[in-house]
């Protein structure tokens, strides 16, 4: 993995509560800071819009569908509770002590995605204590250097409107969050994963004067993690654009109201 190109990163981080949120079954994340691309702004849709074409999607099905099987239908599902304990314990800011199972490599790989795509990695201490957490440790000594490279350097911070610190300007707010939206493995055994998660995220600059507006665009990452001392861990991963969706013509909101909200609304701990 390469991380010297000047580009904007994608995600944001999701805070430390332990929350319990269920991800939908089906079958980066990291926002690579090489890769970002210029979009307007894509609105998310409201629950009630949801509800609503929830509905109407399922009164479809209301006329003949006899000759339908059960290969034709969607092969994702709401996850039911297992009962199981997803996340057993935390180190510093983020959810460690997975289990060691394909739903234990799925709350890991989304978690850690947070954590990678977080304004934290913005604070050397703070991305020195994120990739040593989420990474193997071989693979963390290897990365490290990288990493500074990329997040220190003051022509890309200045391009994303940052101090050389890597802290927002006087009156403005940081905004660099990863919103999971799903994942799928696409590869286990009992000593390695791949896990492929479908996240949209959110970054730039909230308040007066900003030249880079929160924005928000859609990525999915892989990881590829490996059981290490008890607990899955990141050896690597790949990102690609979408799927995205077709975005709604909804008011963008003020730059207020965005650095509120931000700072408002804490994130989860995402289990499978």
């Amino acid at each position: 993995m390469s991380l010297g190109d000047d580009h904007e990163p994608s995600g944001g981080y999701a805070g430390t509560g332990q929350t319990r949120t269920r991800l939908p079954d089906s079958g980066d994340a990291f926002g690579d800071p090489r890769r970002r691309s210029s979009r307007s702004l894509v609105t998310v849709v409201g629950v009630v819009v949801l509800l609503i074409a929830a509905i109407a999607f399922a009164n479809r099905g209301d006329g003949d569908d006899s000759s339908s099987s059960g290969s034709d239908k969607a092969k994702s599902s709401a996850t039911a509770p297992t009962g199981e304990q997803p996340v057993k314990s935390k180190t510093g800011d983020i959810a460690t002590g997975y289990a060691h199972t394909e739903q234990g490599a799925q709350s890991a790989a989304t978690n850690y995605g947070i954590a990678l795509g977080s304004a934290d990695m913005y604070n050397l201490d703070k991305r020195h204590a994120i990739v040593n957490t989420v990474y193997a440790p071989d693979v963390a000594t290897a990365q490290l250097p990288e990493f500074d490279q990329v997040y220190s350097r003051e022509s890309f911070l200045e391009k994303i409107g940052l101090t050389k610190d890597g802290t927002a300007p006087s009156g403005q707010t940081f905004v660099s969050r990863v919103v999971p939206v799903g994942t799928k493995v696409t590869s286990y055994n009992s000593s390695t994963a791949s896990v492929a998660l479908w996240y949209t995220s959110l970054f730039g600059l909230s308040g007066e004067g900003s030249k880079n507006p929160v924005t928000e665009s859609w990525y999915t990452t892989t990881y590829q993690l490996k059981w290490v001392d008890g607990d899955w861990k990141v050896t690597g991963f790949t990102q690609k654009d979408g799927p995205v969706p077709v975005g709604r013509d909804q008011r963008a909101s003020t730059a207020e109201d965005m650095s509120k909200a931000v700072e408002e609304y804490g994130g989860f701990t995402y289990a499978r």
